[in-house]
């Protein structure tokens, strides 16, 4: 490139339309949305410990509703967002929703898991431990 291209090209440069958009995410970031989801919900998480891991089996199909639940009803407010400062909200709303939707989803799970009857084995650990 000689020395009088360059000019041309930061000219061409300045004039060059930039268009940014952050909202909607692409395929790709939702992908790594559910990916992340499913490392959360079966892997070695605080939450896990908490409220019990999830099944690999069932941590996919449960990441990918949470995501489009998620999606969905960021999309719902966020639209098609007319400005940068709008996309930043509607994607703000979308991380918050995913995040309030994981915690429902092991919430439910786990209060399903106790709501189960217990053993036989459970009932003579209480008799047990009333008479004491």
């Amino acid at each position: 490139m000689g020395p009088d291209e360059l000019p041309k090209a930061a000219a061409a440069e300045e004039t060059a339309p930039f268009s940014f958009s952050i909202w909607p995410p692409t395929q790709r970031t939702r992908d790594a949305v559910v990916r992340r989801l499913v490392d959360t919900l079966a892997g070695d998480t605080l939450l896990c410990k908490r409220y019990g891991a999830v099944p690999a089996a069932d941590a996919e199909p449960a990441a990918r509703a949470i995501e489009a639940e998620a999606f969905d009803a960021a999309a719902v407010t966020g639209g098609a967002a007319a400005s940068v400062e709008e996309g930043i909200e509607a994607l703000q709303l979308y991380s918050k929703e995913v995040s309030r939707r994981l915690l429902d989803f092991v919430k439910s799970r786990s209060a399903a898991a106790k709501a189960e009857p217990p053993s036989e084995e459970a009932p003579a650990v209480k008799e047990e431990t009333s008479e004491a």
